[in-house]
């Protein structure tokens, strides 16, 4: 009967019927399944288990995915007597049929009545039966099989699985992976699970003596220099790491070199403003945009590279290179970017063109995805203020709150990131409102959004510089004093905090002028590009009669202030 189902392969799905119903004899005589004890004839058991693993290739072929998928399951759901490597196959194959075979099949009800924790779904239950399949292995169950790694990796990483992925990892035995691969593999599961500094911790020892003499991993060099360019406190390391890249492949790979380029370009820029000294900050201000424009003459159709280059420039405050770069990033990524609109807006903002930054807002809320029209919505109204309109500012956020509110009572957050989004959002909306009442002397209502933002986060420190801004513009500089020290307390290199701080204390009196001095400084130290500091930096001067530095501040806050964007450009 075996030969007779083989052979028929002219038509399929009769070989399938013919197949099932051996399955079907065999079942009704044995509903419980077969016990070991039961294997008087060895011919009839190999015969019957040839039936079960060969049905659903049968079904496979002939096309009918969900009928496949309901032999898999008939071969596990009893004991069947199979050996563990025949079993280990029917469990890898139903996971991969689930995973990738585009048909959901959901178990039957009587399967559900087993338990709550049962699999709901296709994505669960392949996880579930790779998770056994890795326990096999780890237990020397079944031999080391490389397919149930990669399924499982596959599975884990589509549903966002990845501390979980990374344990499974850790379990693997000694001599499957070398070192590196293996702390390489770690630390994108920890990368992408967001735990950046475990992942950055695991590729130093790639980078680490105990490898020295291994033959460089350059995988693991380019994805540490990733990570820390997205890390300004990281960024001295990403540019060692970028640089073991860029000396292993010169004259080698240049795919690879571009990208080193590339992210070695962003960690000088995050060193740059990280940096207490004017030589190095300029310095490596220079660098950043050498390896920018470096990586850009080698990967010219990387469009990372373009935003870098426009964000970098737009920082150091070279707007028109800025705009050319990210007009260009724009139309290579076919103006689907939000944040290459958003960057567009804060440009033209920062060129006075404040008309034409609403419009780039407008149409890009027209073309984005739910948060991300939160958030330019934000901006739009932080350009209506801008441009002294108020009542229209109002309404924008007006109905930035509503859709925040409608979207939390709707419960469509699909990620943890998001629900933080909108209520990071949520807060700055209540702020800004603050401040937009403050400037029109509406202190009873500046007063009701700072409360209404508390209530979302009591220990934000932009709440409690706001707090201490409504407090100055009604003289009441203590107690503006005490909030200040509060936002500081909970975010020390807060640089509007900074400037608040020696702004209440020169209208306090002149005896603070030290003080107030060297918190100027500090904030200059950490932005340089910032009005406000050299504004008040020049008041210190002119009281101290220093007149030609307070002239050369007042000349500096004034440029600054013609080239500031509405928020900040990072």
């Amino acid at each position: 009967m075996a030969l007779i189902i083989y052979f028929r392969i002219t038509d399929l799905p009769e070989a399938a019927r013919e197949c099932k119903m051996i399955l079907d004899i065999v079942e009704s005589a044995f509903p419980y399944g077969i016990r070991e004890s039961i294997n008087e004839d060895f011919k009839l058991l190999e015969m019957f288990h040839k039936a079960l693993e060969l049905l659903p290739k049968l079904w496979i072929e002939s096309g009918f995915l969900d009928e496949a998928i309901t032999a898999f399951r008939r071969a596990l759901v009893k004991p069947w007597c199979l050996d563990p490597r025949r079993l280990a196959k029917v469990q890898k194959d139903l996971a991969a049929l689930l995973l990738y075979g585009g048909v959901e099949a959901s178990l039957p009800s009587h399967f559900k009545s087993w338990g709550p924790a049962f699999p709901t779904n296709n994505m669960e239950e392949s996880i579930l039966l790779l998770f056994i399949l890795a326990q096999k292995i780890l237990y020397h169950e079944i031999e080391w099989d490389p397919e149930v790694i990669d399924h499982l990796t596959f599975a884990l990483t589509i549903s966002g699985q990845f501390e979980s992925l990374a344990d499974h990892v850790e379990q693997i035995l000694p001599g499957i992976y070398n070192r590196a691969e293996r702390w390489y593999f770690l630390a994108l599961c920890y990368g992408a699970a967001g735990q950046y500094e475990t992942a950055l911790n695991l590729l130093k020892k790639v980078a680490g003596s105990s490898e020295a003499k291994c033959k460089p991993h350059l995988a693991s060099f380019l994805l540490g220099a990733k990570l820390c360019a997205e890390d300004s406190k990281q960024a001295r390391q990403g540019m060692d790491f970028a640089l073991k890249v860029i000396d292993v492949s010169i004259n080698q790979n240049e795919h690879l070199l571009g990208e080193a380029h590339k992210f070695l370009g962003v960690c000088y820029g995050n060193a740059a403003r990280m940096s207490i000294s004017d030589s190095e900050r300029s310095s490596f201000n220079r660098e950043s945009l050498n390896s920018l424009n470096h990586a850009s003459s080698i990967g010219t159709w990387d469009p990372e590279i373009k935003f870098n280059l426009g964000l970098e420039n737009a920082i150091q405050r070279n707007l028109a290179s800025a705009f050319d770069n990210t007009m260009l990033y724009s139309e290579m990524t076919a103006t689907s970017s939000e944040r290459g609109w958003k960057l567009l807006a804060l440009i033209l903002s920062a060129e006075q063109r404040l008309r034409d930054a609403e419009d780039i807002v407008d149409l890009a809320i027209d073309e984005s995805g739910s948060i991300h029209q939160l958030e330019l919505l934000r901006l739009k109204a932080v350009l209506q203020i801008a441009q002294e309109q108020p009542k229209q500012a109002i309404e924008t956020y007006r109905i930035l709150l509503s859709l925040i509110q409608a979207q939390r009572e709707r419960c469509e957050k699909n990620t943890d990131y998001e629900a933080l989004v909108e209520r990071k959002l949520e807060v700055e909306a209540w702020l800004d409102l603050a401040g937009l009442y403050s400037d029109l002397k509406s202190w009873q209502d500046a007063a009701i959004c700072i409360d209404k933002a508390k209530l979302i986060e009591m220990y934000s420190h932009r709440c409690w510089h706001t707090t201490a801004k409504l407090f100055e513009v009604q003289a009441q500089y203590k107690e503006a004093v005490i909030a200040l020290s509060v936002s500081l307390s909970i975010e020390p290199d807060y640089v509007p905090s900074i400037v608040s701080s020696a702004e209440v204390l020169l209208k306090m009196d002149d005896h603070s002028l030290p003080v107030a001095k060297s918190l100027l400084m500090n904030a200059m130290r950490l932005e340089p590009t910032n009005h406000d500091a050299w504004f008040n930096l020049g008041l210190i001067y002119k009281k101290e009669g220093s007149i030609q530095q307070a002239a050369d501040c007042f000349q500096a806050a004034h440029e600054l202030k013609l080239s500031a964007p509405v928020q900040s450009f990072k």
